[in-house]
């Protein structure tokens, strides 16, 4: 069953149909076709790189920023289309790493490569944050743009409020891999996006 792919191409076709919906200005396929190139680039640190492609693809798939169900209903969808590809155990970790995206703190496995897998996983989904500035600043307007209907008093007071919460973690990254490579700028870009919105 391990054999199987898990992440078709009539799949992969299904999946990129929702990424390419109208609203979706960051949280699209260009989102997904980067993190799949990080996966490929680390392929040799993960120990299950088709969960990781599976919980890649997935992650965002139901994507409404209205909502705050996103990530489980990303899981469901995941669990409904995948359950006859893998075993439970399996999927329940994809579905695990999809829900982790809600907070990005890693979700407890007792196995050390799924950890090591979701911690990845977590760091390939917020590679954006320590982009060089101007990718990053991209991004931001894209974000805000998926936030339109957000008036901007409140869009300033909750974007606010997601970077002070990153920004006071310890450490951003789970791995040191991705903490070399993109914690400092990451900070760096956190930060002058924090005063932006606070100078108004």
């Amino acid at each position: 069953m391990k054999d199987q792919p898990l992440i078709d191409e009539l799949l992969k076709q299904e999946l990129s149909a929702l990424y390419r919906a109208e609203d979706r200005h960051y949280h699209n396929l260009a989102h997904i076709e980067a993190m799949l190139a990080l996966a490929a680039d680390h392929r040799a640190l993960l120990s299950d790189p088709q969960a990781v492609e599976a919980a890649i693809w997935f992650h965002d798939a139901i994507y409404d920023s209205k909502a705050k169900d996103n990530e489980a209903r990303s899981a469901a969808l995941a669990a409904q289309k995948l359950a006859s590809r893998t075993d439970p155990e399996r999927l329940d970790r994809i579905g695990a790493m999809i829900l982790a995206t809600a907070t990005h703190q890693v979700p407890r496995f007792h196995d050390d490569a799924a950890t090591r897998d979701a911690s990845l996983f977590l760091d390939m989904d917020l590679s954006i944050l320590g982009a060089a500035p101007h990718a990053f600043d991209a991004y931001e307007r894209a974000v805000r743009r998926e936030y339109g209907w957000v008036e901007e008093p409140m869009w300033r007071a909750g974007r606010g409020a997601v970077l002070k919460d990153f920004l006071a973690r310890p450490r951003i990254f789970h791995t040191e891999e991705f903490r070399q490579r993109f914690e400092p700028q990451a900070r760096l870009n956190m930060a002058r996006s924090l005063e932006a919105l606070t100078a108004g």
